[in-house]
């Protein structure tokens, strides 16, 4: 039983994925339009440089008071986290699992 929700989680963390590719190039190509020292700042081929990442996890996205970018940003964020989470809960309870047994 504990493997199924280690697999429930895991599922959940293929959604915040797939939610994930998404939201985030959508505000990869809004940076890139209307933010030029944002898009500076994370230089080519932003989609999963660390500094990119940190910028959205960190929400400084909601310095630039631009309704639109928060708008596809928190998404993203949001998506990013439940992967992480998915993931530390499928891994927790295999580890359980290994435990138990």
């Amino acid at each position: 039983m504990i493997l199924f929700f280690a697999l429930l989680f895991l599922a959940t963390a293929i959604a915040g994925f797939c939610a994930f590719v998404i939201f985030w190039p959508l505000t990869l190509v809004h940076v890139r339009d209307r933010h030029e020292a944002i898009a500076a700042e994370f230089g080519a081929g932003a989609f999963l440089k660390p500094v990119a990442l940190g910028w959205l996890l960190s929400g400084r996205y909601r310095d630039t008071h631009d309704r639109s970018l928060t708008g596809l940003a928190t998404p993203a964020k949001i998506s990013l986290l439940v992967i992480f989470g998915g993931v530390a809960c499928a891994g927790a309870l295999w580890l359980l699992s290994l435990v138990m047994t």
